[in-house]
């Protein structure tokens, strides 16, 4: 699982760099991600470590491109961790035939059908190998400190990811956040596509481990920290593949106040990087409060 350098540019007085390695995770294909390490980050000064899980058809670089996430980082002394959203070339049959499924669209869980399960294994590889692959390059970071946050379907990915690791008693992330993220997935089309095809037990097997809805009702009050935003103008919202309602409905009914799960409805924001660039310093805020307590 050695890591090879493929790029690196300056950003904000750090690094952005592009890695690849050898996934067992993901079959043993290629699998690239971004890292960007503040200029304060040295072996004697490990900085805590912020994941961002990307949307559909997106990749690595997405959200180091587009977020507007670099620069409150490099600030705050945050090191991001951009994984992709998918594994790349398993050839599997039907996996490039449509946008929201398969290829871009890996969905951050382990798939259990027989057909995906060699390959599309997001959950163990962001939760898992990349941060044993980083620590195994001598990179940097305080793995002590991670937290999480997402857009689209990467927002259900670091939901769901945040909210299993507390249920486990892991405790993996200190902080999650999400832009428009796909937060009742068992119950929008998106969400029904990709569980139906990923796992073995289709939308059921999904409801207990890979919908955040379902997930924050079995906490049973177990401290979070949690922060939602979403656009009113955004189309995918309007067609019902979002449900923030659903998620801060079923938050509110398991004891959560504001202050540890806040849903902010954005007047006339869509779903786009434009949206996501507006509240990324403030997502970036919100996360170093906890990784630097």
């Amino acid at each position: 699982m050695s890591l090879e350098k493929v790029s690196a540019n300056k950003a904000f007085d750090g690094q952005l760099i592009k890695y690849k390695f050898k996934s067992a995770a993901l079959g043993g294909l290629d699998a690239n991600f971004n890292l960007f390490l503040p200029g304060n980050a040295s072996e004697s000064n490990k900085v805590p470590l912020l994941t961002y899980l990307a949307g559909l058809t997106c990749t690595e670089d997405n959200g180091a491109q587009k977020g507007h996430f670099l620069g409150p980082a490099s600030k705050e002394g945050i090191a991001i961790l951009f994984p992709d959203t998918s594994p790349r070339g398993a050839g599997v049959e039907g996996e490039t035939e449509s946008w929201d499924f398969g290829v871009g669209a890996g969905f951050y869980l382990n798939a259990t059908h027989p057909k995906w399960s060699k390959h599309y294994n997001m959950l163990t590889h962001v939760t898992l190998e990349l941060p044993e692959v980083i620590q195994a390059a001598g990179l940097p970071i305080d793995l002590t400190r991670q937290s999480i946050f997402g857009h689209s379907m990467g927002g259900h990915g670091a939901l769901t990811l945040y909210l299993n690791s507390i249920l486990k008693g892991v405790k993996q992330y200190r902080s999650v956040s999400a832009f428009a993220p796909i937060s009742n997935p068992v119950n929008c089309p998106w969400g029904q596509k990709a569980f139906s095809g990923y796992l073995q037990g289709g939308v059921d097997e999904a409801r207990d481990k890979y919908d955040a809805t379902e997930l924050i009702k079995k906490l049973n009050k177990e401290p979070v920290h949690i922060l939602v935003d979403y656009g009113t103008a955004d189309n995918f919202y309007k067609q019902g593949q979002l449900l923030p309602e659903n998620f801060l409905k079923a938050a509110r009914d398991s004891g959560y106040d504001e202050v540890q799960v806040r849903v902010r409805s954005q007047e006339g924001y869509d779903h786009s990087y434009y949206f996501i660039s507006t509240f990324g310093e403030d997502h970036v805020h919100f996360h170093a409060n906890f990784l630097k307590a």
